[in-house]
């Protein structure tokens, strides 16, 4: 397997999703990523133990494995001066400082960017947050439910009118898994720039600007145009412009989504798919300007096609069609899709009980080769490991032990 970071040691000073996940990216490329933790507590993250109602076992905490994976795990209490001391002496061995913690915390333990680089000045400082690194409420947290999903109005987007309320946000750490690769995306870049300059930079990413950015295109609309959109209620047929664009339901309550922007070239292609080849020869429907002037009659005559046949049998004809399509997949369903699986998705490791995890691969992949990476350390596993590497001697280390400061 390719190991493009391969050097690259990462000292990560983070809890939760968003920043950890950037880690984990940067150690399925190769990186050595020494994540920090409370040698008591761990990361806060590891006591979430019920997600939605599902029971994690510790030992297989897929909310840790997923944005941990590959990692090593160092115990130590960055809120002592012997923590402090040892964070430094990591500090200038590594290349990237990686946190997500506020600018008060930063300042109180005395990790903030003039500690870091006071004792590694060519180190890239990267720091991930709700809101931002600047304005008022720099020194406020959030999580990607607030952040990513409520306040960026994506939550409001996707939600139809008529509804009493909001779309929840359903996939866990949605936004911060997004947000994650921003990051990992920018070390990249910053240790690009520094090979080439000499220059060290420091970055931000906040969920904010993560929901920002996969909104643009609409957010950029709004701004020229000042026209905005809203999910619709669901339904069989069309959008208001195309028949071609749209949500059909089967014979036995699946969807089949049409996605065909560009009709041109493709009618006659899809009307002989639907089995309505005399559709095509319809001069209402044989060109693209016909055929969105009449979208509202072609959808009623799609919705009988593909009400006539099961979810089964429209995923598989379809295979043949020139134009864009998708099966409207649960993410159980996902999880058997033969493309994606034939893509590596899906990596396995050894869980910390030595029964095989499974685990989603990050969305880079390196000449096509499946990623092999391991799983997520036990908090604090790798601390005597990682101090001997830096040169500690026993004595020092167990009197550090002694005070509390390190696992």
């Amino acid at each position: 397997m390719a190991n493009v970071m391969d050097g690259v040691r990462v000292l990560e000073v983070a809890q939760f999703t968003f920043v950890p996940a950037a880690g984990g990216i940067l150690a399925d490329w190769g990186a050595d990523v020494i994540k920090i933790e409370h040698p008591v507590r761990g990361d806060t993250q590891r006591g979430f133990l019920n997600m939605g109602g599902v029971q994690l076992d510790p030992l297989r905490h897929t909310l840790i494995e997923h944005p941990n994976r590959g990692k090593r795990s160092v115990g130590i209490d960055v809120s002592t001066p012997e923590g402090q001391e040892l964070l430094y002496e990591l500090a200038k061995t590594a290349d990237v400082f990686l946190t997500n913690y506020l600018p008060q915390v930063r300042q109180k333990n005395k990790f903030d960017i003039e500690h870091i680089r006071a004792v590694n000045p060519n180190i890239i400082y990267a720091r991930g947050s709700a809101f931002g690194n600047k304005g008022p409420e720099r020194e406020v947290g959030g999580f990607d439910g607030t952040a990513f999903w409520s306040r960026s109005g994506i939550a409001d987007t996707f939600t139809p009118e008529g509804l009493d309320g909001p779309l929840t946000q359903s996939i866990p750490a949605f936004g911060d898994s997004i947000g994650a690769m921003f990051i990992a995306g920018g070390i990249s870049a910053a240790l690009f720039h520094r090979e080439k300059t000499g220059e060290a930079k420091e970055l931000d990413v906040s969920l904010l600007s993560t929901a920002w950015w996969a909104s643009g295109a609409l957010l950029s609309q709004i701004m020229e145009t000042g026209v905005t959109m809203k999910a619709q209620m669901p339904k069989s047929g069309g959008s208001l412009r195309s028949p071609f664009n749209g949500n059909y339901r089967t014979s036995d309550g699946g969807t089949i989504n049409l996605c065909i922007n560009s009709p041109t070239g493709l009618i006659r292609d899809t009307f002989e798919h639907l089995g309505l080849p005399e559709l095509a020869d319809d001069p209402r429907f044989s060109e693209p300007r016909a055929l969105f002037d009449n979208a509202g009659a072609a959808s009623d005559l799609m919705v009988k096609a593909f009400a006539e046949k099961p979810f089964a049998y429209w995923n598989q004809h379809l295979k043949t069609m020139k134009g864009q399509w998708a099966p409207v997949q649960s993410l159980p369903q996902l999880l058997e899709d033969e493309q994606a699986l034939a893509n590596d998705m899906i990596i396995e490791v050894d869980g910390a009980d030595g029964k095989p995890l499974r685990l989603v691969r990050g969305p880079v992949q390196w000449d096509n080769e499946p990623l092999q990476t391991t799983r997520a350390p036990q908090a604090s596993e790798h601390t005597e490991l990682v101090l001997i590497e830096l040169g500690l001697e026993w004595d020092r280390i167990e009197e550090l032990k002694a005070k509390g400061a390190i696992a």
